[in-house]
Protein backbone atom coordinates (compact mmCIF):
# COMPACT_ATOMS: atom_id res chain seq x y z
CA UNK A 1 0.00 0.00 0.00
CA UNK A 2 1.80 3.16 -1.28
CA UNK A 3 0.95 6.42 -3.58
CA UNK A 4 -2.58 6.17 -2.98
CA UNK A 5 -2.97 2.53 -4.06
CA UNK A 6 -3.22 -1.08 -3.17
CA UNK A 7 -0.90 -3.42 -5.04
CA UNK A 8 -1.10 -7.08 -5.00
CA UNK A 9 1.59 -9.35 -6.72
CA UNK A 10 1.95 -13.09 -7.46
CA UNK A 11 4.62 -14.58 -9.15
CA UNK A 12 4.40 -18.24 -10.31
CA UNK A 13 7.83 -19.52 -10.82
CA UNK A 14 7.96 -23.19 -13.22
CA UNK A 15 10.89 -25.06 -14.80
CA UNK A 16 8.53 -27.51 -16.39
CA UNK A 17 8.76 -25.39 -19.82
CA UNK A 18 12.71 -25.68 -20.21
CA UNK A 19 12.39 -29.02 -22.26
CA UNK A 20 9.87 -27.12 -24.81
CA UNK A 21 12.02 -23.75 -25.19
CA UNK A 22 15.17 -23.69 -27.48
CA UNK A 23 16.91 -21.01 -25.46
CA UNK A 24 20.11 -21.73 -24.20
CA UNK A 25 20.47 -21.33 -20.18
CA UNK A 26 16.81 -20.87 -18.93
CA UNK A 27 16.11 -22.46 -16.03
CA UNK A 28 13.02 -20.70 -14.81
CA UNK A 29 9.90 -19.42 -16.43
CA UNK A 30 7.68 -17.00 -14.51
CA UNK A 31 4.38 -15.00 -14.62
CA UNK A 32 3.47 -12.07 -12.59
CA UNK A 33 0.54 -10.54 -11.60
CA UNK A 34 -0.27 -7.31 -10.26
CA UNK A 35 -3.77 -6.10 -9.09
CA UNK A 36 -3.28 -2.45 -8.51
CA UNK A 37 -6.45 -0.80 -6.39
CA UNK A 38 -6.65 3.08 -6.65
CA UNK A 39 -7.77 3.64 -3.53
CA UNK A 40 -9.47 7.37 -4.17
CA UNK A 41 -11.50 5.83 -6.74
CA UNK A 42 -11.82 2.14 -5.96
CA UNK A 43 -10.92 1.59 -10.18
CA UNK A 44 -9.05 -1.78 -10.16
CA UNK A 45 -6.22 -2.32 -12.72
CA UNK A 46 -4.25 -5.50 -13.62
CA UNK A 47 -0.98 -6.23 -15.44
CA UNK A 48 0.61 -9.38 -16.47
CA UNK A 49 4.29 -9.90 -17.32
CA UNK A 50 5.88 -13.02 -18.23
CA UNK A 51 9.84 -13.62 -17.76
CA UNK A 52 12.44 -16.13 -18.06
CA UNK A 53 15.73 -16.33 -16.25
CA UNK A 54 18.65 -18.34 -16.07
CA UNK A 55 18.74 -18.63 -12.19
CA UNK A 56 17.48 -22.00 -11.04
CA UNK A 57 15.15 -22.37 -8.60
CA UNK A 58 17.54 -23.52 -6.18
CA UNK A 59 19.19 -20.01 -6.40
CA UNK A 60 16.01 -18.12 -6.89
CA UNK A 61 12.89 -18.65 -5.46
CA UNK A 62 9.65 -16.90 -6.48
CA UNK A 63 10.16 -14.22 -3.82
CA UNK A 64 13.70 -13.63 -4.75
CA UNK A 65 12.46 -14.04 -8.35
CA UNK A 66 10.15 -10.77 -7.35
CA UNK A 67 12.94 -8.78 -5.69
CA UNK A 68 14.65 -8.88 -8.52
CA UNK A 69 12.05 -7.99 -11.27
CA UNK A 70 11.17 -4.86 -8.38
CA UNK A 71 15.06 -4.15 -8.43
CA UNK A 72 14.71 -3.75 -11.86
CA UNK A 73 11.37 -1.26 -11.53
CA UNK A 74 14.03 0.73 -9.56
CA UNK A 75 16.27 1.32 -12.32
CA UNK A 76 13.29 2.43 -14.73
CA UNK A 77 12.03 4.50 -11.84
CA UNK A 78 15.44 6.21 -10.64
CA UNK A 79 17.26 7.07 -14.47
CA UNK A 80 14.43 6.27 -17.19
CA UNK A 81 11.34 7.73 -15.53
CA UNK A 82 13.57 10.78 -14.93
CA UNK A 83 15.00 11.39 -18.04
CA UNK A 84 11.69 10.53 -19.67
CA UNK A 85 9.17 12.71 -17.63
CA UNK A 86 11.19 14.95 -15.34
CA UNK A 87 13.52 16.09 -18.27
CA UNK A 88 10.97 15.07 -21.05
CA UNK A 89 13.26 13.41 -22.95
CA UNK A 90 10.66 11.64 -25.36
CA UNK A 91 8.75 14.50 -26.26
CA UNK A 92 11.72 16.36 -28.00
CA UNK A 93 11.29 16.67 -31.13
CA UNK A 94 14.80 16.59 -32.46
CA UNK A 95 15.62 14.73 -36.03
CA UNK A 96 19.53 14.99 -35.84
CA UNK A 97 21.01 11.91 -33.83
CA UNK A 98 23.81 13.99 -32.66
CA UNK A 99 21.58 16.10 -30.86
CA UNK A 100 19.27 13.67 -29.41
CA UNK A 101 22.76 11.66 -28.55
CA UNK A 102 23.87 15.44 -27.12
CA UNK A 103 20.95 16.27 -24.93
CA UNK A 104 20.47 12.41 -23.82
CA UNK A 105 24.36 13.08 -22.35
CA UNK A 106 23.40 16.04 -20.60
CA UNK A 107 20.32 14.81 -19.20
CA UNK A 108 22.93 11.99 -17.77
CA UNK A 109 25.33 14.30 -16.89
CA UNK A 110 22.66 16.23 -14.86
CA UNK A 111 21.20 13.54 -12.96
CA UNK A 112 24.42 11.98 -12.42
CA UNK A 113 25.03 15.57 -10.69
CA UNK A 114 22.17 15.65 -8.92
CA UNK A 115 22.26 12.21 -7.46
CA UNK A 116 25.45 13.36 -6.50
CA UNK A 117 23.72 16.58 -4.12
CA UNK A 118 21.52 14.11 -2.13
CA UNK A 119 18.27 14.89 -4.86
CA UNK A 120 15.77 12.74 -4.47
CA UNK A 121 13.48 14.57 -6.36
CA UNK A 122 14.69 15.19 -9.39
CA UNK A 123 11.75 17.80 -10.58
CA UNK A 124 12.20 19.80 -7.24
CA UNK A 125 16.02 19.93 -8.18
CA UNK A 126 15.04 21.46 -11.47
CA UNK A 127 13.02 24.07 -9.66
CA UNK A 128 15.38 25.12 -7.12
CA UNK A 129 18.09 25.68 -9.72
CA UNK A 130 16.28 27.37 -12.17
CA UNK A 131 15.35 29.61 -9.62
CA UNK A 132 18.40 30.04 -8.89
CA UNK A 133 21.38 30.13 -11.48
CA UNK A 134 23.97 31.49 -9.53
CA UNK A 135 23.90 27.84 -7.54
CA UNK A 136 23.45 26.09 -10.94
CA UNK A 137 26.19 27.56 -12.27
CA UNK A 138 28.59 26.87 -9.53
CA UNK A 139 27.22 23.24 -9.12
CA UNK A 140 28.27 23.19 -13.36
CA UNK A 141 31.62 24.98 -12.89
CA UNK A 142 32.72 23.38 -8.97
CA UNK A 143 33.32 27.28 -8.18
Amino acid sequence: KNHGRLEERTLTASSMLNEYLDWPYVHQVFKLERRITHLSSGKVHTEILYGVTSLPAHEASPKRLLDIVRSEWGIENGLHYRRDVTFREDSTRMTKKRLAHAMSTINNLVVSLLNYCGFDNHAHARRFYAAQPRKAFALITGL
